[in-house]
Order: C-alpha cells, then structure tokens, then sequence
C-alpha cells in the first residue's frame, strides 16, 4: 500500500500527528476505520460543531437516518481527538484564510493547526487538499491505519 512515506522521502519515521477534518472524522466511524494507536488525531475546536453539522446535513438530505447519525457521532466522539484553539492558531488561520483568498477561516484552522503541531493534514475534500498542499503536507485516511 502506497502510504505518505513513500510518497515524500523527507517524511519523518516517527511521524504521528495528524489533523483530521470534520468530514474524515465522520468517514473514520462511518467505514469502521480504526486509526493505528501510534498516532495522534488533532483537529481545531471547531470540529465538534462541524461534525455534529455535517451529520445533520446528511439527516435533512435524506442519506443518513437520525438514529444511525447520533449512533456515528456518539462512536466519532469516543475517538481521542485532541482539540485546539488558541490565540496563535486564529491569528495564523487569518493569515492563511487570506492567503487562500478564502472568506471562511474554517479551513483554514485545519491547515494553521497542522503547520503548528501535525505532521500532515487529513481531508476527503480534494480541493481543500489540493489548496493544502505546499502549505502543509497532505496525507490521506489510509495513512490513518
């Protein structure tokens, strides 16, 4: 299986810190992916408002029933996720929401978080990841495992 070690030389051997997005998140519990205890899940504060929104989203649109989202989301909020938020990490959001020449600073606390404490970043939107890359490294949920 072709992991980000082998895609990037550089990457560091005792790499373990990964900031997920809401959507990973959510896809972890979904698909019963379990994370390899080795490493360290991190996300921005704001990633419990946006799990619990997109799993409403889903609800209202019909993909997903209500007792299967809850379900999810009580399973997702078992997983250790470190949560962050402080002062640095907004400032540096603003700067890279900029730099995106984004309105939201959302997806940019994913990536201002990844620069400050992960290895890599993990999201299931390709133009987010693409965005992501050369600011931060970009790994996928397979490099979860």
């Amino acid at each position: 299986m072709d992991t980000v070690r082998d895609r990037l030389p550089d990457w560091p051997a005792d790499m373990t810190r990964f900031v997920i997005d809401a959507g990973v998140g959510l896809h972890l519990v979904a698909e019963g992916i379990e994370v390899d205890p080795r490493h360290e899940l991190l996300a921005p504060t704001l990633f419990r408002s946006q799990t619990l929104s997109l799993a409403h989203e889903s609800v209202v649109r019909g993909e997903t029933p209500a007792s299967v989202a809850f379900e999810q989301l009580e399973r997702l909020w078992q997983i250790k996720v470190r949560l962050l938020g402080d002062a640095v990490l907004r400032r540096l959001a603003w700067k890279i929401a900029n730099r995106l020449e984004s309105a939201s600073t959302y997806d940019a606390e994913y990536i201002a978080l990844t620069q400050l404490q992960g290895d890599a970043f993990v999201t299931l939107d390709s133009d987010l990841a693409r965005r992501a890359e050369g600011i931060v490294r970009v790994a996928t949920v397979d490099d979860l495992r």
